[in-house]
Order: structure tokens, then sequence, then C-alpha cells
């Protein structure tokens, strides 16, 4: 299967690339501060943790994000969204991966979850993301199925939180 669309990557160089006809998604959460709390959050990035934590199904081809990897978000067991995982990095101050949509996605773009640490220790989660409806459903829901992505990001930072237990936040 391809991806159903062109810009594969985009969101590798720059997490607010955003290709005309597509909605761009940025959101950006602390969560904590500190090596520890980076190390645990890149982990739970990278290994699938924090999608578990946030109760979506997912199958994964392999247990770690890598280049290829095919992956399938599941929501309520209706709605199943197959991606494969575009880029991933891993560094000492950012780690993390991006997926793009393959057909039956009933959504079309790129969606990246980059963990990072500034010079001052904060521990940050940025998800960033283009898309646009491929499913009439997905179209149906306009504004209203945008306000439900920007509320999963919203809520990934929270469960990432609460995984890496720095409660000082």
């Amino acid at each position: 299967m391809s991806f159903t669309y062109e810009a594969v990557g985009a969101t590798r160089e720059d997490l607010a690339a955003c290709p005309p006809g597509f909605h761009p998604l940025h959101v950006r959460t602390r969560i904590g501060e500190g090596a520890d709390v980076f190390h645990r959050a890149a982990e739970a990035v990278l290994t699938w943790e924090l999608h578990r934590a946030l109760g979506v199904g997912i199958e994964t081809s392999a247990d770690r994000a890598a280049p290829g990897v095919d992956v399938t978000v599941s929501l309520a067991g209706l709605i199943k969204a197959p991606c494969r995982i575009v880029w991933t990095l891993e560094e000492s101050r950012r780690a993390g991966w991006a997926y793009g949509t393959l057909p039956g996605h009933p959504e079309c773009g790129e969606e990246a979850f980059l963990v990072t640490r500034t010079g001052d220790g904060t521990v940050w989660l940025t998800i960033a993301a283009f898309s646009k409806p491929a499913k009439w459903y997905a179209r149906a829901g306009g504004a209203a199925a945008r306000g439900l992505q920007h509320a999963y990001a919203r809520r990934c930072g929270k469960v990432l939180r609460g995984l890496v237990g720095d409660e000082a936040v």
C-alpha cells in the first residue's frame, strides 16, 4: 500500500509544514523536567505505550517505531485508521516519529509525535499534523472532526505526563 498524500516526511524537516489544501495541527504540552522524564517520555512514545494508555486500539508490525512499520489505530472498534511510520528520531534531546495515512484511513496526511528536552531541562510533547478528510464521514464532520483531533492531541500530553509520573508539572 502506498501513502494517500504526496508530502511524505514533510513533518521531519518542519513540524509546522502544511501543504496547500490541508489543515494544520500543532499542540505542545509541558510534560515535566529533567533527563529521566525525557527518557521515560521518549520510550513511552517510541514503544506505543502512550497510545495504549490513551485507550485507543493499536496494532503494529513492530514493538518500536521505525520507518516502514505499519500501525493501525482503531476507535471504539468501529473506525480503523491504517498508517505507516515515515520517520523516527532518537537523539539526546529529541525523540519521536511520524506516520502517514494509508488507503482506508478516514483522513489523509501525516502526524508527528515528538518529545524534546530544552536547554533549561523542560520536557515537551509536540504533536504536529497536516490532514484533510478522506472518507465521507470525515468530510461530514468538518470543524467538529478537527476539534476532536485537537482534543486528542491535548489528551496525549496529559496522558504522557501521567505515564512519566512528573506530578510537579
